[in-house]
This record gives structure tokens, sequence and C-alpha cells, in this order.
């Protein structure tokens, strides 16, 4: 099992802590650990590679390079459930598609070249399968094309593409933007290649880096071309039980959606970023803070904050965020507590804990409800207070409680909320969506039920057709984020430590839970690891208050000596405020003291529009002449 990025024990109790790991690794299981830091599976793990924070799409490349340069990867899957066979125009970069070859030829279908009869083959994309179904489809190979105005272009495969972009990325190379030594990515690599089954369980950190989709898909890549989708023991497909969509997604058909698509169209960024107009039914935060400023197209006059630290831990660049809030006409927090950003409301609703509603549970299996045990005067759980907001915002909202809400989305699973809630918790049936394993073969991951995958091919998409389509780069690779030595020497120079940030303690979740006496006994302080090699360079002792400053701020945090960290790099814990001081401003209790956040820049996301250069930014660190020296504006 590949960790990656995932100090699991500390940061997930809603994952057990890890303990089912350790289970494992009593059975036998191996780990590799993917982490610049030294976690509690790092320490126990067959290799630990101690990589440069952002570098991790170009160590998936490494791997990729290691498994096909060594022919470990599962040809049949390749050949049959992929679209590598996908021919890719030369002349235009693009895949090769049926209206390419024929003038009354489907835009949505696409072209490979058969081995046997030596001639072109459509791909169908709505059936998910070759019209000709006899076809043996050329892998990998260069071929003359003649088009349908005549023209001949020279095409190669999808996967000849793929390799080529993996070629990219020899092991030196990877090695002298990663930190880790050559030989031992391809000892890692080699060892997750040939252990069967193998998964890979990766942390947030993934996500907190703009490139985030180029890593993703490559670990995806992983996945499929070692054999290890879909399989026991391998990564499987989450689902929703019995296919209840509780959550308002694109394309889902549940009960919450909106009434037109015209509808949509003012949400901020759809149109500029097609993850969020094919997957995510949210607005892009970025565009959205700056239109609060700018007012173009439409003039933003006031938000709902609902259980969100926008101040205190959700927001980088916290500074921007307070004159945004301070622009808006009209605001409403809920929450459970007043917070930092709770101040900027003209509202507060108070809001229910999960001991306080009704509610259920479709993500993963079982389907489940969760069961109120008590109520508190004048709070009230999330889902009520959405509802009774939904009736007025909607005069023919056509559900008369909640619990009639409730029963319309667990319909799939043939179970009114009453029903599921005396059994507790149900299992999906046999021959579910959300029964594992190798659902694409048995036609249970796509609406239609055709075997293959929920994609515009049907196929696992080794090229990306989406991407292609939105002018972003189709297949894996290495982006170097900002702020990072490489990308900003100049900067390093000022600021030669890279920080990392988002260290998580298992006494808090997020920025919850200060207000806690025990627990802030637990963990009283805010703290930034550093190596103490780095710490006698730099004059500080283990306990000392320091000031992390950059380009954007500063923070204070104590310092706290541990190898866990390299001597290049500090890790900074996330979300401290203060609860026990002054809540108006300008103290926001405390929050400007230790919020790291301060240092993490807005409007660096990736080109698709998701993420954030969350955990690779660059520093330097200096003692606190005064403790008690306070840090807002």
């Amino acid at each position: 099992m590949i960790i990656w990025g995932y100090n699991i024990h500390a940061t997930c109790p809603d994952n057990l802590f890890g303990h089912w790991i350790i289970d494992l690794m009593k059975k036998g299981t191996k780990l590799i650990c993917i982490d610049p830091r030294l976690s509690w599976f790092g320490s126990r793990a067959k290799h630990h590679l101690r990589l440069r924070p952002g570098t991790d799409s170009a160590l998936v490349m490494g791997f990729l390079n290691v498994i096909i340069s060594n022919g470990l990867y599962d040809k049949a899957f390749v050949q049959k459930w992929t679209n590598a066979a996908h021919l890719i125009r030369r002349d235009t970069g693009k895949l090769l598609r049926e209206i390419d070859i024929h003038t009354d030829g489907n835009q949505d279908n696409y072209a490979a070249w058969d081995s046997v009869s030596e001639t072109p083959v459509i791909w169908d994309s709505a059936g998910v399968g070759y019209v000709d179904e006899s076809a043996v489809p050329m892998i990998s190979g260069d071929i003359e094309i003649t088009l349908a105005d005549g023209r001949q272009v020279t095409c190669s495969t999808a996967w000849d593409t793929f390799c080529a972009e993996v070629d990219q990325y020899p092991l030196d190379k990877v090695a002298t933007i990663t930190g880790v030594a050559a030989e031992d990515i391809e000892k890692a690599a080699l060892l997750y290649a040939k252990a069967k089954p193998a998964s890979i369980h990766w942390g947030v950190a993934v996500d907190m880096t703009p490139a985030l989709t180029p890593l993703v898909t490559g670990i995806t890549a992983l996945w499929a071309l070692t054999g290890n989708l879909d399989i026991p023991g391998g990564n499987v497909f989450a689902r929703f039980a019995f296919d209840v969509a509780a959550y308002a997604l694109p394309g889902t058909k549940g009960a919450i959606r909106l009434k037109t698509k015209e509808a949509d169209d003012p949400r901020i960024g759809r149109d500029r970023f097609m993850p969020l107009e094919k997957f995510y039914w949210r607005a892009q935060t970025d565009l959205t803070l700056d239109q609060i400023f700018s007012e173009d197209p439409y003039p933003i006059k006031g938000m709902w904050i609902q259980t969100a630290g926008i101040m205190q831990g959700l927001g980088m660049d916290p500074k921007r965020w307070k004159k945004a809030l301070e622009k808006l006409d009209f605001i409403v927090a809920v929450d459970l507590f007043q917070t930092p950003t709770t101040q900027y409301a003209d509202v507060v609703l108070p809001a229910a804990t999960f001991l306080e509603k009704d509610s259920f549970r479709s993500w993963w299996v079982p389907l489940q409800t969760i069961n109120k045990v008590l109520e508190t005067d004048e709070c009230r759980p999330d889902p009520e207070i959405n509802f009774e907001l939904a009736k007025r915002f909607d005069p023919e909202y056509e559900f008369d409680t909640l619990y009639d809400l409730y029963d319309e989305i667990l319909k799939p699973s043939g179970m009114t909320f009453e029903e599921l809630q005396t059994k507790g918790w149900a299992y999906p049936p046999e021959g579910s969506s959300s029964c594992p394993y190798r659902r694409y073969e048995k036609g249970l991951l796509r609406p239609d039920r055709r075997p293959g995958f929920r994609t515009p091919t049907g196929l696992f998409e080794l090229y990306s057709t989406l991407r292609e389509a939105a002018g972003l780069e189709p297949v894996p690779h290495h982006e170097e984020p900002p702020f990072t030595p490489v990308s900003r020497p100049d900067l390093a120079k000022d600021y030669p430590l890279i920080l990392s940030t988002g260290r998580r303690s298992p006494a808090f979740f997020h920025t919850e839970h200060r207000q806690i006496p025990w627990l802030r006994e637990i963990d009283p302080y805010p703290t930034v690891e550093i190596h103490p090699k780095t710490l006698e360079q730099y004059g500080i002792g283990h306990g000392e208050w320091i000031w992390i400053e950059n380009w954007m701020g500063r923070a204070k945090l104590k310092a706290k000596a541990t190898p866990v960290v390299p001597e290049w790099m500090i890790m900074a814990a996330h979300g401290w405020w203060f609860p026990e001081k002054q809540a108006a401003e300008p103290g926001l209790y405390g929050m400007w003291e230790s919020n790291i956040n301060q240092l993490i820049p807005m409007n660096h996301h990736g080109k698709d529009g998701m993420g954030a250069p969350i955990k690779h930014s660059m520093c330097r660190i200096y003692r606190c002449a005064d403790p008690v020296e306070v840090n807002h504006e």
C-alpha cells in the first residue's frame, strides 16, 4: 500500500485513525510512504520517499516510467478498457474523430486503426464499443489516414502520446525535481507494480497544489495500469449506496436540483472551468472573491456562510477576505459557536450538532441514518435551516416537510426515511453499483448499464477527452507550483525555507474545538515543526515563540524541535484562533496572531480552476522579541 501525503492517525478520525492499515500490516502488507514529513506510518514503511513538497506529479511520472519501461503494466486492460488505441492527429495534436473521416460522422465518436483489416475502425461512444466488433485496434504505431476532404494526415495512438510524456521523466530528472534518489524511486515503483494486489491511499495534501488534476490523473493511471482498479485489495470506486444521491451535483437525478439550466448560468466560474461545469456544483472561490470587489459581471451583495471559517482557517489571505466581508451589504452565518468569521455577520443562526438532527449518509456503504437524540433550545440542524430557506426562495417548493424530501432522495433504496431509521442501516444487494468488484465489466458504473466507465468514451481515459476539449493537457504531467525555490529563486534568497502548512492535531478538527478546555490541555499552542539543526542555525530554542514570515505577512507559532521534518522545510499548524480572547475588532479572537493562512495567496489555482498553493510556499523564521506582540492591523 502506498500512503501518499496522509498522516492518517492524526488527521482522519472517520478513517478509524488508520487502525485498519495496522491490521493489514499485521497480515504482511508492506507500506510505501510518500511524504516530506516522517509520519508514524512513514517510520514503519518499506520505502519512505521524502520528496520536496509540490513535486508529487513528477514522482508519479517517475513511477509510470519504471512500470511501463519494465513492461509491468496490464496489457490486456490497456487493450480492452482504455482509449489507448484511439488515434491522435499529428497536424492538430487532437483526437481523430469519426466526423474527420466521414462527413456524416459523429463528433463524439473516435477512430482507431484495425490491425486485421488495416482500415480505420470507429469507436461508438454511446454504444461503448467498436462498430466492427471483430476489430483488433493498434495500440502503438504511426499510420496515414485519409480524411473526409481527401487530405492525408499522420496519426499516432493515445498510448504512444501517453508514453511519450512519461518518457520525459527519466529517473535522474525525477530525482533532481523531487529530491528523492533515483534508486529509491525505482525500488518503490517496482514494489508497487509487482505487489498483487496493491492500493494507493492519498490525503488532502495531494489536492493542495494548483495542478492537482494532472497529479490525480497520474495516480489513477497507476491504479489502472497495474491491474489494481476495482479489485479486492486495490482501489475501488466510491459510489452512493443504492445510488441515493444526497448531494447536489451536475448530472444527478435526485430531488436536489435546479429547475432550469438557465438558473445555473450566473454561477461564477462555470463558463471558464470545465470541472465546474461537469462535476462540481459550486462557484470558483478565487473568482468569487475578485467579483466581490470588481462587481463584474454583476455585484455580489451578500453571503451565506454555513459552518465555514473563512477568516480563521478556510480562506487564504484572510486580510483580503476581511475587506471583502466588510464590503458586503448583508451576511448570515450559521455555526455552532461564535468565531472570527461570525463577527462579520448581520445575523448568526445557531446550528445543531449531529446528535441533534435526523439525517442519513449515503456516501459509500452502508446506507444509514443519523438519529436525533436530543434538542437544544434555539439551535436548529443545518438541513432544517436550509429546508426553510428553500421554501422561502421557491414558493412552489414541492415538499411540505424535511422528511418528505428525505423520502424522495431515498427512493432508489426502496425505503422511506422512517423505514431506514427503523433498520438503522442497510447494505445494497448483490449486483448493485455499490458492490465491488470489477463493476466496469458488469455494467454497474454507467446509467445505461453497459460495461465500461462513466466517461465520455465509456473507457478508462489515459488521454482525457474532456481536458482536450477544454484546451488543457490531456495526459498526466508535472507542473512546478508557484512560490517554490525552483519557480521563484528570486524570492528564495530572502525566504530560504520551504513552508508547508496544515499540520493536523488529533485533538482538533480543522479550526474546531479550541474552546474545549481538556482538548486545549492536550494541544495548547499553535506549533511549527522544525528540524533541530535548523533551529540551531537560526539560534532558536525548542518551545520558543517565533515569527514565520514571507512577502505576504507573518504568523506567530511555537517552535517544536523534531527530526520528522527535513532541515530545509518547516511544517506549520493551521486553523489557529483563541476563543478566550477578545471577540470584537481588532482582536477577532486573536486570529491575526497565529493564522498561517496570512502567508498563502489567493488566485493561484490550476488551469482548470482547481487547487491552491497550500503545501509548498517559502518563508523565513526568527525569534519573537516580545511573545505577546499582536499582529493585527
